[in-house]
């Protein structure tokens, strides 16, 4: 991230997720007389923002921080012996013949 990715960025996250017009942004985010020099000039930084995925727009061009889900974070391999150990429990259960403590009238596959 540049600078000026950096200043939008931070100010974005000042206001907590809240979308904010590109006009707002233009605005506040940085320094009254870079406004009144070049009104939009954070219009083709936020696009590139968007492109790397670091903001969202909506269909109203406001833009907020992307959010990142839990689900599809970062999953941190697995160590050789914890794989070895579940690949053991895998073995021992096929063996066992996949018998189960569920009753017929517990599964709820049967209901």
């Amino acid at each position: 991230m540049d600078a000026d990715e950096r200043e939008i960025y931070q100010f974005l996250k000042s206001w907590g997720g809240q979308p904010i017009a590109a006009r707002e942004i233009c605005r506040r985010a940085s320094s009254k007389q870079r406004f009144q020099k070049d009104p939009e000039w954070a219009k083709p930084i936020l696009l590139r923002m968007v492109g790397h995925g670091i903001l969202e727009s909506n269909s109203t061009g406001h833009y907020h921080i992307k959010r990142i889900s839990k689900k599809s974070g970062y999953k941190q391999p697995a160590s050789p012996d914890t794989v070895e150990i579940l690949e053991e429990g895998v073995e021992k259960a096929e063996a066992a013949g996949g018998e189960s403590d569920i009753g017929p009238d517990e599964c709820p596959d049967q209901l």
